[in-house]
């Protein structure tokens, strides 16, 4: 189980691992930082290995196949390698000016296919239906422990986004505390009185110059502030502050914006590693008002820089209004 410990410099939270550790060697990025997936080898995601994981938490099987065997179209596992485990009680401790919390959490693994070698912009819209609804379902699961404050949703794609597995997967945590990526949301709210999501949708609308895409339920927009090259955010047009209480048409029609805009981003940005995070309202606390869950999807076209990592600054070298202009063409050619 890790520790979870407060970094009084940044005012954050860090995730330490103190009963693992990976050796050099097992990196997923050799020394030159040189992509290392090209080779297959095997593969514990991929059916017929069901053996090598954990026992599945939940699957949509086809038929009557048992847990466990082949004859899934989606797999949900607990992380084999999770620092947070929900056995035990949520204890904080202190030494010297320093504390902690124990890992009291959750880290599960959604295996989206059985096939090896594809992803999300090759899937039908059928799968990417599914998927959605299992990352639904086990954010609404996981929500009712009461220990966990946090369910953060998450996809990586590339080794330089991340990913240890090449075999197309996402992850659901569930987390003891709340992370400050976006404190900006509360903040803007106890100021303005209104949600910081809706006024964005409302201007990005207005001014068009970001917008990318806009489908009944949603909207596709390059932000303002794009930290990454590239950079998009889908909202919510509905104000909504939890993932969880997605219905279907919701689903399906964010099943329908996913297909058509990884298409876009592949074919445009020459296949790029990617990362696709879910940002929602925390769970388990006193009502805070101003939260509206929203996804972004980053590329990784560049290596975190030393002066982002300084100061905090992200150097984004592409406008988000010249980033909107290329895929909001390309949106429109594909079917």
């Amino acid at each position: 189980m890790a520790e979870i410990r407060r970094d009084l410099v940044k005012n954050n939270w860090v995730a330490i691992a103190e009963d693992m550790a990976l050796k050099p060697h097992e990196f997923p990025i050799n020394k030159r930082g040189i992509e290392t997936t090209g080779i297959h080898i095997f593969c514990p995601f991929c059916e017929g290995n069901e053996s090598s994981t954990p026992p599945e938490i939940m699957a949509c099987r086809e038929g009557t196949s048992q847990p466990d065997t082949p004859g899934w179209s989606v797999r949900v596992i607990p992380n084999k390698f999770s620092a947070f485990h929900l056995e035990g009680v949520l204890e904080k401790t202190h030494s010297g000016i320093y504390s902690n919390y124990n890992g009291v959490g959750r880290q599960e693994v959604i295996i989206e296919t059985p096939q090896h070698g594809i992803d999300l912009h090759d899937y039908d819209q059928e799968r990417i239906t599914m998927v959605i609804r299992v990352l639904r379902d086990r954010y609404n699961d996981l929500s009712q422990d009461e220990r966990i404050k946090y369910i953060q949703v998450y996809k990586n794609r590339g080794i330089f986004a991340g990913a240890s597995l090449e075999h197309s997967h996402s992850q659901v945590m569930g987390l003891p505390f709340v992370p400050r990526g976006n404190s900006g949301v509360a903040e803007y709210y106890k100021k303005n009185g209104k949600c910081l999501l809706c006024d964005i949708i409302a201007q990005e609308k207005q001014s068009g110059v970001r917008l990318v895409y806009e489908s009944d339920h949603f909207l596709l927009i390059c932000p303002y502030a794009s930290r990454f090259s590239y950079e998009t955010w889908v909202i919510p047009k509905q104000h909504c502050e939890h993932f969880g209480a997605l219905n279907e048409a919701e689903i399906t029609d964010l099943a329908m914006i996913c297909r058509k805009y990884t298409r876009v981003m592949i074919e445009s940005l020459q296949n790029p590693a990617y990362n696709f995070v879910l940002n929602t309202a925390p769970v388990n606390l006193p009502y805070q008002p101003g939260y509206h869950w929203y996804m972004e999807v980053t590329p990784r076209l560049l290596v975190t820089a030393g002066v982002d990592i300084a100061t905090g600054m992200f150097m984004n070298p592409v406008a988000p209004e010249l980033a909107a202009n290329l895929f909001r063409e390309r949106m429109l050619k594909i079917n």
